[in-house]
């Protein structure tokens, strides 16, 4: 089975891609006129929407960097200095990661909204999985949108360019939300369990999807029901992949722990003029160890480094610390050469900690520039997580025994004791869990914020302010005053 890869026609969106095509029409041939007049046009624009899912290495860096689980780190404060803003907390409206968090999203939703402003153009077989596949992505970039900065203009079923969002108010998160579920709503009842191509959305994904927003808007009840029954009448053979000291390892993708995963391919070279082209992950290289020379890994730019807080988190006997986090200085210790290994420190920061995940190896790389070509997929949502999302449902409705047996399913495989506990005590163990299970892959920040703890673990995070990050002030700026910045900014 081949995965989905974006090699596409750029059609609509936000930005000019500068992805390398195979094939391409001559310039200007194609247009809304002469565009989506065979099942062939619909599925390349599907594809041209899927495109956009590539840029979650921002999801890795931010989620992460923005908590308590990694330092900004680099080759100096100022190299990609917004994501050294973030992990201060000092960000403001120019941001340029932010700002791409932004259009990247936006980019995405153009690209959907363009298949269903045509949908009724033509009639073929397989059209409605077309479609709901599209409903599906158009849900993620929303939500992505909404976790980030709250109210945003939401427009639907037309196409979009940046003038009409700037024309456009900002809709009330709620709405935003309403639309997110109407969307993965229509996934659910259309998509399969199993796609027979590889990286297609799923029935599954599309629940554990709409689980996660329905937490993130304390639906408990509704997010207990809609995990529950993906959970129970689980028919794509989800489960709990035996060795997590290797699950994040390329021979060990789309396996049964994966339920939403963004696919990457490393066939393709990319540059630093664009990275919204690439088809490798990004993160993979910027994670990987500065100017290092020895055995298993390769060389990258030392972004995303772990703390000694999340290092000190995990129990000594956990088998998920070293499967998640790289102590640079032991694993040399252990090597039968240790003086022949070297390695270089970045002036953005170094704690001894690397992501140990999203890690480039050395039998793992694309073609030149590694740094920007990895294969190494992106796990959206995997399994354990869906079960600590139940969990956590399921403490908020009463349901601790329940909330106990999904929990104690993630640690049963990390090795670890039973949890025993009960009332919030069980919550904050879930909570914690999370963190321990899911560190390295963008979650943490989120999971602080949606749950009120960010002020007492972030350094530096202000109630009422941080809880969203800052529009960007040049959209404020494009908008002609339609806009308010978030509060605090």
């Amino acid at each position: 089975m081949k995965k989905i890869l974006s090699t596409l026609l750029i059609f609509a969106g936000l930005m000019t891609s500068c992805d390398s095509l195979l094939d391409i029409d001559p310039e200007f041939t194609q247009d809304a006129e002469n565009f989506f007049n065979t099942e062939e046009d619909f599925e390349r624009a599907l594809i041209g929407a899927y495109d956009l899912m590539q840029t979650a290495y921002l999801q890795i860096f931010i989620g992460e960097i923005a908590s308590d689980n990694s330092i900004a780190g680099g080759e100096s404060v100022t190299d990609t200095q917004g994501l050294h803003e973030i992990d201060n907390m000092a960000h403001g409206g120019v941001n340029a990661e932010l700002r791409d968090v932004m259009r990247f999203n936006y980019t995405g939703i153009a690209r959907v909204n363009y298949i269903f402003e045509f949908q009724d153009k033509l009639d073929f077989s397989g059209k409605e999985q077309l479609l709901a596949q599209a409903h599906f992505l158009r849900a993620y970039y929303y939500f992505t949108l909404v976790t980030y900065f709250g109210d945003m203009p939401l427009i639907v079923d037309q196409r979009i360019s940046l003038s009409e969002i700037a024309r456009s108010e900002r809709t009330p998160k709620e709405d935003i939300y309403a639309q997110i579920e109407r969307d993965l709503a229509v996934a659910i009842e259309v998509l399969p369990w199993i796609q027979p191509e590889v990286g297609r959305i799923t029935k599954g994904a599309s629940m554990a999807l709409l689980g996660k927003v329905l937490l993130y808007q304390n639906k408990f009840t509704e997010a207990a029901s809609v995990l529950d029954d993906l959970i129970s009448n689980n028919q794509a053979g989800y489960g709990l992949f035996e060795d997590f000291s290797r699950l994040f390892y390329v021979v060990n993708e789309n396996v049964n722990e994966d339920v939403f995963t963004i696919q990457y391919s490393g066939q393709q070279g990319g540059d630093y003029g664009c990275f919204v082209c690439l088809q490798g992950n990004l993160a993979v290289g910027f994670h990987g160890i500065r100017q290092y020379n020895g055995p298993l890994y390769g060389d990258g730019n030392s972004y995303n480094l772990p703390t000694q807080n999340l290092y000190d988190a995990f129990s000594p006997g956990d088998i998920r610390r070293d499967a998640t986090i790289l102590d640079i200085e032991a694993f040399i210790a252990s090597q039968p050469n240790p003086s022949a290994i070297s390695y270089a420190q970045g002036a953005g920061g170094h704690t001894g900690y690397y992501n140990n995940k999203y890690i480039k190896r050395l039998d793992e790389r694309g073609l030149p520039d590694d740094d920007l070509t990895s294969p190494l997929n992106y796990r959206a949502i995997r399994y354990a997580d869906v079960l600590l999302m139940a969990a956590e449902a399921f403490a908020r409705t009463g349901n601790d025994g329940r909330a106990r047996t999904e929990l104690n399913k993630v640690r049963e495989r990390a090795g670890m004791n039973a949890i025993n506990s009960s009332g919030q005590v069980l919550l904050d163990d879930i909570l914690k869990e999370r963190r321990l299970e899911l560190s390295g892959e963008g979650y943490r920040f989120f999971d602080l914020v949606r749950t009120g703890k960010a002020a007492e673990t972030i350094q530096g995070f202000q109630e009422g302010k941080h809880e969203l990050f800052p529009i960007p002030q040049v959209e404020i700026d494009l908008a002609g005053g339609n806009w308010n910045q978030n509060p605090g900014y």
